[in-house]
Parts: C-alpha cells; sequence; structure tokens
C-alpha cells in the first residue's frame, strides 16, 4: 500500500458489516489518483479480502500506469 501511495495512487479499503450479514460482497477497494493516467478510478467488490486485492491489482495491472511492479506482490 506505501508503494501504491508513492506511485500517485490513493488507495481505500473497506469493510461493510451489513453486507456481511446479508452474506454479500463486504470487502471494497477503491483506487484513484494521477498514477492512473486519466483512467479514472478502479473499484473492486468481492466476498473475501483477498479475492477483493486480488481484482484491484489486476486491474490496476492492466492500466497503464507502469505498475509492472505488482507482478512481485502475490494476488
Amino acid at each position: 500500500m506505501e508503494k501504491l501511495g508513492r506511485s500517485g495512487i490513493t488507495a481505500i479499503l473497506k469493510v461493510d458489516d451489513e453486507r456481511m450479514a446479508e452474506g454479500g460482497k463486504p470487502w471494497t477497494l477503491v483506487m484513484s489518483g494521477p498514477g492512473l493516467d486519466g483512467q479514472g478510478f478502479i473499484r473492486a467488490e468481492a466476498a473475501s479480502l483477498d479475492g477483493c486485492l486480488k481484482q484491484g491489482l489486476t486491474q490496476l495491472r492492466a492500466s497503464s500506469g507502469g505498475f509492472e511492479w505488482l507482478d512481485e506482490i502475490q494476488y
């Protein structure tokens, strides 16, 4: 997360107790900032923290912002 911040990304990770109680997707990751090269933002929602991070980081890797270093992260 620290390296994301240093790369121009603002990241917010949230867990929603109401969605968790309903059996939904309680985890949300939103990333935005100048590091996304005008893409706007990335949003991921999942039933687990691991799934949420995997979705978000996969989307970030696919962006044109030069995030090849994310390949080092096992998500």
